[in-house]
Formats: structure tokens, C-alpha cells, sequence
């Protein structure tokens, strides 16, 4: 029976921790997984309760933690290689970049035979400066010579990896779709839209615009800010923005609200424009009960949010970044704006929330989009063909 080491950044809610727990509990049974992950920040949600809720007991490494810190992460790495040395794995297959460094370096000085990467996004730009960028991309490639393959989460995803980046040949790259269990985001739709509604006092023709996702300079949360503002003046109608997340900038991001003249709270109850409701693990209550899906980010690999979204029929307004073109139907599930031009994204808000027509078309083609390209089965199926493949 072939073991697989599985190693995953964190436990912090997001997709990485979900795809890790799926192919953990659902790939075939002539496989054994070991599933290995690290501590979560202070400033995020914990998603222990989605491997606990499949029946995983992972391994955790305290040791192994967001922030670069030489000492700790030579101790994780030397408890990596232990593991390595006690279980055998046949594969180890590393997602995000922190435990993709450790661990396929750990693999490849314990011989194992394959190695395997997934990219959930990259950090190559809008995250450092340039000297700490070329560092990156150096050390990349580097572990790239070592990786058996690598796995990229859409196909403009590897084109950046191979073409842009360099970080190894296209050849080596296979492209395989992140999945979710999606199911869930049909169910109730209308109940869930009524108890969202209800707790923030929404009346019916208020449009509810949520982003969903860590708080970090990366999301770009000031343009979500800066679109709510530009809207509200325009639009015969209420429109209240909802923060669905928490991180290092919270605090930075509600002096933003102030500097611009956004009044906000965490309070449910409170009237105001901007709902800061901290991690929500019932997501699927947040997309029912919203008119539109935000995201503002700078760079992404493949934003869960959006295939949320789209399985609750919900619309979207989005940057034009990444991954994003593979998750979306720019046009029929969302409207996307290019990074460096603020009032395309403006405009798209407006847009969508000025006309109910559209965002129920929009919302109605989102399901029979992400129903099989993005769930979970096709997920597993997918990985278990490339590994029977790698260990022919």
C-alpha cells in the first residue's frame, strides 16, 4: 500500500486546509495518508473542526509557523525529516510555501522517491520588495530541481510559474483544480438569506456586499472601502458592506473607514456602512443572505471565496488578477476590473447593485459553473490518476 505524506502550511480556515482534508479522508483505499501541518496565527481562524469533522487526526507541528524564524523552522524541519524516516512515505506532497521549502527539502535529503508541490497561489509579486521577491523566486526554482512535479490550481497559474517566473518548465506542471464540497451552499437558500438579513436588520431592497478573507495588506480591503463610498451617493438605495474576516490590518482598515467617512461596527444591531463581522464559519449564511461577493486583491491563486459564491448563486465584482479568470465567467458570473483602474471597479459595483436583473442571471449561471469543475470528487479523482501515474 503506497503512503503519502501530506503537508499542509497551517490549520487556518481557507483552501489549502480544505483540499488537504479531502484528499486525506476521500482518496482510495489502497492509499494510506499521513496528513501534517503546522500552528495557525494568532490573527486567524482555526479550521481544526473541518479535518475533525472528517474523522482526521492530524499531525501538528508547533514549530512550523506563517513567520520566518530560523531557529523554529530548523526545528520543524529536522521533525519533518523523523516523520519521514519513521512512516517511508512513497509520496510526500507539500501545499503553500512554507511547508513546501521544509518539507521537500526534507524528502529529498531522505530519498524519498516522489515529490510533489502544489502552488495555492505565489508570492511573486505585490507581497515584498524586489531584493526579497528575486530571494523567492531563487529559492523556488531551487526546489523545483528537487520536486518529482508541480501541481498549479489553473492554467494562468502555471503559465506564470513556467513563462513569467521561471520557476521551472512548463512540462513539469500539471494543472489540477482545487474542489470543495459545495453541496452545502444549495441547500436553504432562502432560509439562510432570511436569519442573515434579519440579524443585521437588512430591509428588502438593500444591497448587502460582503469580502471574504484574512485581513492583510495583500486583499486590498481600501478599495472595497473606497467602492462602498463611491456607491452610496449614486444608488437609490441602502448599500452596507460586510468585512468577513480578521487579521493584522483590522485596525488600519477601520482607521481607513474613518479617514474616508465610512461609519462601521462589529455590532449586528448597529446602523452603520461597514459590518466588520470577524471569521464567520457558516459562510454559506453570509453568500445567501449577500446581493454580491467582493474581492479587491492584488494577487491570488485560486480564491475560494468566489467558487462560494458562485455554488450560493451569488454575483461578483472582482480585480482581475491571478487565478481569477479561471474561476469566474467574466460577464456572466462577475464583473472584473484591472488592478491599476480603480473606477472599472466602481463602476462594476454600481453596476451590479443598481440592477437586480443581473445579479439574478449572474447568479444563476454561478452553480452550473463551479457544480463539477470545483467539488471534491473531482478533486480526489484527478490526484489519485497523477499519483497511480508518478509511482508507475
Amino acid at each position: 500500500m503506497p503512503k503519502i505524506l501530506r503537508i499542509i502550511n497551517r490549520f487556518n480556515l481557507g483552501g489549502p486546509t480544505y483540499n488537504a482534508a479531502y484528499l486525506t479522508r476521500y482518496m482510495p483505499s489502497h492509499y494510506e495518508t499521513m496528513l501534517l501541518g503546522g500552528m495557525k496565527d494568532e490573527t486567524e481562524d482555526s479550521s481544526q473542526f473541518i479535518v475533525e469533522n472528517l474523522g482526521i487526526t492530524p499531525v501538528v507541528i508547533d514549530e512550523m509557523q506563517r513567520e520566518i524564524n530560523l531557529k523554529r523552522d530548523y526545528a520543524a524541519f529536522k521533525q519533518i525529516k523523523k516523520i519521514i524516516q519513521d512512516f517511508k512515505p512513497d509520496i510526500v506532497h507539500t501545499h503553500a510555501s512554507k511547508p513546501g521549502a521544509l518539507g521537500r527539502w526534507a524528502a529529498h535529503q531522505m530519498g524519498v522517491k516522489v515529490i510533489v508541490h502544489t502552488f495555492h497561489g505565489h508570492v511573486f509579486h505585490s507581497y515584498f520588495n524586489p531584493a526579497k521577491t528575486k530571494f523567492y523566486k531563487h529559492l523556488e526554482r531551487k526546489l523545483a530541481s528537487v520536486s518529482t512535479r508541480i501541481i498549479a490550481i489553473s492554467e494562468k497559474q502555471k503559465q506564470e510559474l513556467s513563462e513569467e517566473h521561471k520557476i521551472c518548465e512548463a512540462g513539469k506542471i500539471e494543472v489540477i483544480p482545487l474542489g470543495f464540497d459545495l453541496d452545502r451552499f444549495q441547500k436553504g437558500i432562502a432560509k439562510k438569506r432570511e436569519v442573515f438579513r434579519e440579524e443585521f436588520s437588512l430591509q428588502k431592497d438593500d444591497v448587502a456586499v460582503s469580502i471574504v478573507g484574512r485581513l492583510v495588506p495583500i486583499k486590498n480591503h481600501e478599495l472595497f472601502f473606497d467602492a462602498i463610498k463611491w456607491v452610496i451617493p449614486r444608488l437609490d438605495k441602502r448599500i452596507k458592506g460586510f468585512v468577513v474576516g480578521d487579521g493584522e490590518s483590522r485596525i488600519h482598515l477601520e482607521h481607513y473607514c474613518r479617514k474616508i467617512g465610512l461609519s462601521f461596527s462589529d455590532n449586528s444591531d448597529d446602523n452603520v456602512d461597514i459590518y466588520f463581522t470577524s471569521w464567520v464559519k457558516n459562510v454559506d449564511y453570509v453568500n445567501a443572505g449577500s446581493d454580491i461577493i467582493a474581492l479587491t486583491s492584488k494577487n491570488e491563486g485560486t480564491p475560494v471565496s468566489l467558487i462560494e459564491a458562485q455554488a450560493s448563486d451569488t454575483p461578483i465584482v472582482s480585480t482581475r488578477v491571478g487565478g481569477i479568470e479561471d474561476v469566474v465567467i467574466s460577464g456572466k458570473t462577475a464583473l472584473l476590473s484591472h488592478l491599476d483602474r480603480p473606477d472599472q471597479f466602481f463602476e462594476n459595483l454600481l453596476k451590479l447593485s443598481d440592477n437586480k436583473s443581473m445579479r439574478d442571471t449572474f447568479g444563476e449561471q454561478g452553480w452550473s459553473f463551479v457544480k463539477d469543475k470545483f467539488h471534491y470528487k473531482r478533486l480526489v479523482n484527478d490526484v489519485t490518476k497523477f499519483y497511480d501515474k508518478l509511482l508507475v
